[in-house]
């Protein structure tokens, strides 16, 4: 299935972060007709059919992909850069999350917070494990804890996404701890 993890990166690249890759539009909350997408994608030299394409979004860990009830669009569940409104219910998050991070990142992190950087939100997990996948990815994790709880009681908005990320628009230096 390593040529499925190869479309998952492509569909990620194309529904989070530059659909006009293969020249589609998403709407105003980040939906791309299905038929559409493997019609593009397949004349972008790719392929795709909707088989594929539910395996895909069905065996996804990190469930990055939703269909709408009658499976005729398509979007990723968050992490885009590209402007779309998610409709996400604030709510009151866990007493403590975890942000994974790479060494390189720490210091700015230590003077200016977690930053969403291009992204509509940061991104917290509701546990180590997840965090320390997230870390991982470009080297030796680094685990940052989140005073969630603390930050809520202060008035700083979360949400959760369908795949249970959580998110936020900035999380300050004070409410971050070291994980040790």
């Amino acid at each position: 299935m390593r040529n499925d993890n190869k479309m998952s990166i492509f569909l990620s690249l194309i529904l989070r972060h530059k659909p006009e890759v293969i020249d589609i539009e998403l709407d105003a909350e980040g939906w791309c007709p299905v038929e559409e997408l493997i019609e593009k994608i397949n004349k972008h030299g790719k392929k795709l059919d909707f088989e594929r394409l539910k395996r895909i979004v069905d065996e996804d860990k990190k469930t990055r992909y939703s269909f709408s009830d009658d499976m005729k669009f398509i979007r990723a569940n968050q992490g885009h850069s590209v402007k779309v409104r998610l409709n996400l219910v604030a709510i009151k998050p866990p007493e403590i999350l975890y942000h994974g991070t790479k060494e390189a990142f720490v210091e700015k992190i230590r003077t200016s917070g977690i930053q969403k950087m291009k992204r509509h939100h940061v991104h917290l997990s509701k546990d180590l494990e997840t965090a320390t996948k997230v870390g991982a990815r470009r080297g030796i994790p680094v685990i940052l804890i989140v005073e969630a709880s603390r930050m809520y009681e202060d008035g700083y908005v979360f949400y959760c996404s369908e795949n249970g990320v959580w998110l936020t628009n900035h999380v300050p230096v004070s409410y971050i701890k070291e994980y040790k």
